[in-house]
């Protein structure tokens, strides 16, 4: 297993993108913290991949709380006796257009997007150097490689992007590999309302290259391959997870624009 006595913190592992990554990781090997705002759905997931076979606690934590963050990494080296691996997951994304945006909801993606992982890997790094190794792996996006709208959420975005390249370069020397992946648009909570759009939903899915949306196990297959081993010599990689996405988006920036 690729995986096989590594444990490893993913937040906003309840649903999504970070349910897929925790259950992949708990396959290969993997002892997950499913961290999680809602209690519930994390505890949900940590069930599961005990029944599984796999090896999981589920802990309830705003990502957004230093003091919260701190404890959930306490917490995960008192149970498992260290962290090998960090996926800054969580995400949310507010309003889309910049003068639509109060100063709560640009706040509030800041918080949630830049500054929830920037607490992760400050509360993970001291461990990561001390044992000379350790995986962090950031959730951005393509929007923030990109200028395709939601101003906030993207600016964020491009922030987590250029923390992972800093990371990457002054924690490198100590074996703490750091890498980004951007993915497309991925069937997830944050996208819902396009399954009730099927027109909308086939619209988006053609803007990709591969003709289709991604699934959240499309995400937690790149996850793998950067914790594990096999990425020994990756770090400061920004990964587009995308279906083609970033490399022919033509039909895209032609609908933001508003021309031909």
């Amino acid at each position: 297993m690729r995986l096989d006595g590594k444990v490893a913190i993913i937040t906003g592992a309840g649903s999504g993108i970070g349910k897929a990554t925790a259950e992949r990781f708990a396959r290969e090997g993997a002892t997950v913290m499913v961290a999680e705002l809602d209690g519930e759905r994390g505890e949900d997931v940590a069930k599961t991949i005990n029944a599984g076979g796999g090896k999981a606690l589920a802990l309830q934590v705003d990502v957004t709380d230093s003091a919260a963050v701190n404890d959930m990494v306490s917490q995960t080296i008192a149970s498992f006796g260290r962290v090998d691996i960090l996926v800054n997951n969580a995400g949310a994304s507010f309003k889309q257009d910049l003068l639509e945006i109060d100063d709560a909801d640009w706040q509030a993606s800041l918080d949630l997007i830049l500054t929830a992982p920037f607490y992760g890997c400050r509360a993970v790094l001291p461990g990561m150097i001390r044992q000379g190794s350790g995986s962090i792996i950031n959730i951005s996006s393509v929007r923030g490689l990109s200028g395709t709208g939601e101003e906030g959420y993207s600016a964020a975005k491009a922030g987590l992007i250029n923390l992972t390249l800093n990371m990457a370069v002054r924690y490198g020397k100590h074996g703490v590999r750091t890498n980004a992946i951007c993915p497309g648009t991925v069937k997830t909570g944050l996208t819902g309302g396009l399954e009730s759009a099927p027109d909308v939903a086939r619209t988006v899915a053609q803007r990709h290259p591969l003709g289709r949306l991604g699934e959240p196990e499309d995400v937690a297959w790149g996850c793998l391959y950067l914790a594990s081993d096999e990425a020994a010599w990756v770090t400061g990689a920004v990964l587009p997870i995308d279906g083609g996405l970033i490399a022919g988006p033509l039909a895209m920036m032609k609908e933001f624009a508003g021309g031909n």
